[in-house]
């Protein structure tokens, strides 16, 4: 009897250990603590706080430039795109999934934009030793 509940302990004590990997891949992982994630959110103080220069720091500096030049193109001062950047940046925000392949980055996340769900997609690069923004996209499609 002592031989079966040893082997039964021994077969447990296997499967956690096996089990242990799939965990920490999956829903159990805290993406709100990588360097990424941390980075996004420092972009979405920025915007909270519509401080337009800090914005841009927050991206990439390919992304930057385009920001720049989105905004000439519009006639737009910087305190009315951070107005609207405001009013679509999502609320009640979860991390689900982050994909890092060296220097780049893709986060997933979920939330609400004006009010409605919305699945997002955050591009991110690493430059000068810092994760920043390349590009983001939110969709309400299911």
């Amino acid at each position: 009897m002592r031989i079966v509940h040893r082997a039964g302990l021994f077969l447990l004590a296997a499967a956690c250990v096996l089990a242990t990997p799939a965990l920490g891949a999956g829903a159990g992982k805290n993406f709100e603590a990588t360097p990424q994630a941390r980075a996004y959110r420092a972009l979405l103080k920025t915007v909270a706080a519509g401080d337009f220069e800090g914005y841009k720091k927050c991206m990439t500096k390919e992304s930057s430039k385009g920001i720049d030049q989105q905004m000439k193109d519009m006639g737009m001062d910087s305190k009315k795109g951070m107005d609207i950047l405001k009013a679509m940046t999502p609320t009640d925000l979860k991390f689900t999934s982050l994909k890092v392949d060296g220097k780049k980055a893709t986060l997933e996340a979920t939330g609400k934009v004006m009010g409605e769900a919305n699945k997002g997609t955050i591009a991110m690069e690493q430059e000068d030793g810092q994760w920043r923004v390349a590009n983001q996209s939110w969709t309400n499609a299911k």
